[in-house]
């Protein structure tokens, strides 16, 4: 299969032209290159997606199939108008913040409903339209591609700093600020998986659209597998929304949050969703202790990002908590 990656230098479009290099297809990545390496084996074409002829370099190309992990419409727009063709299987890489509804559990990519999509003249999405973005961009990919709606992607070489957070905290022991319940549901999916997913269907020319999410765990699972994996014996302490919303302990991601926590019943929906249909289309989800394992290892050899509480504020909040307790 020659397959083209609109991007592949960094995560998950880097992890996919490394599992389609390693498959025996020929791998293209076009992108501007500022992200990071191309995976061995891949060839590279520079690119400006930005620009009206930034696809000019891909001029008279052949492919069987192309994957866009865009979220900017314009250059969505652009990339179906220059390249989509019949003959040509299309992948787009969307996500789970394209839905309306964060409260209900058990959703379907089938069923749920969408947020309405950035208006026709919206060029490039920011924080605050990203979901929204993301609809216009699958509304210009149509019907007839493969729409894998990701939810959060770990594993080693995550920008974010997200999941890393937990494998890096629970590493160090101790006493750990646990948010929520340990029966709050989380959901995520290794990127190593995802890209997997999605050189498969580009191969088997899969159509239709799909949450590419691994399946639910509670929160208590998630941190003793993370403990187990990485060899640590931790005391999980158990904190309310409350108490951290009024202790300006911030959720899902960035300094001073606790990766992975959102808020209930606001994003009771957020992680639970119903991803049945991706696994009989051939998602596959590795055990949570090699994520984990492999994540850290990732983390003390490259010196990736970990984002989160620092050591000084949650011992902080701790302390305010059995402060509280206390009296």
């Amino acid at each position: 299969m020659r397959l083209l990656i609109l991007g592949g230098s960094q995560f998950l479009g880097r992890a996919i032209a490394a599992h389609a290099c390693a498959a025996g297809h020929d791998v293209t990545c076009a992108s501007r290159g500022l992200a990071g390496p191309i995976a061995a084996g891949a060839r590279f074409v520079r690119i400006d997606r930005d620009v009206a002829d930034g696809l000019a370099p891909l001029t008279g190309e052949d492919f069987d199939a192309v994957v866009d992990v865009s979220r900017h419409p314009g250059q969505v727009r652009r990339a179906v108008a220059a390249l989509k063709r019949p003959a040509v299987h299309w992948t787009f890489v969307s996500t789970v913040s394209v839905y309306a509804d964060n409260r209900t559990p058990g959703q379907r990519a089938d069923t749920a409903p969408l947020r309405e999509p950035a208006a026709h003249d919206v060029e490039q999405s920011t924080e605050a339209t990203y979901g929204a973005a993301k609809v216009a961009c699958e509304k210009a990919v149509g019907d007839d591609a493969f729409i894998c709606r990701a939810g959060l992607i770990a594993g080693p070489e995550d920008p974010t700093g997200r999941f890393a957070y937990w494998p890096a905290r629970l590493a160090r022991g101790g006493e750990v600020l646990a948010p929520g319940t340990p029966d709050d549901a989380v959901q995520f999916v290794d990127v190593r998986d995802l890209a997997q997913w999605i050189v498969h269907a580009a191969a088997v020319r899969q159509t239709g659209t799909y949450d590419g999410i691994g399946p639910i765990l509670t929160r208590g699972e998630l941190l003793a597998a993370c403990a187990s994996a990485v060899g640590s014996s931790s005391i999980f302490t158990w904190v309310d929304r409350t108490f951290l919303e009024a202790h300006d302990v911030k959720r899902w991601a960035g300094p001073r949050s606790l990766p992975l926590w959102l808020p209930l019943p606001d994003f009771a929906g957020f992680m639970t969703r119903d991803t049945s249909p991706a696994r009989d289309a051939g998602l596959t989800s590795r055990p949570l202790a090699v994520t984990a394992r492999d994540t850290l290892d990732w983390l003390r050899t490259s010196h990736g990002p970990v984002v989160g509480l620092s050591a000084d504020e949650e011992q902080a909040v701790l302390a305010a908590w059995h402060a509280a307790r206390a009296t």
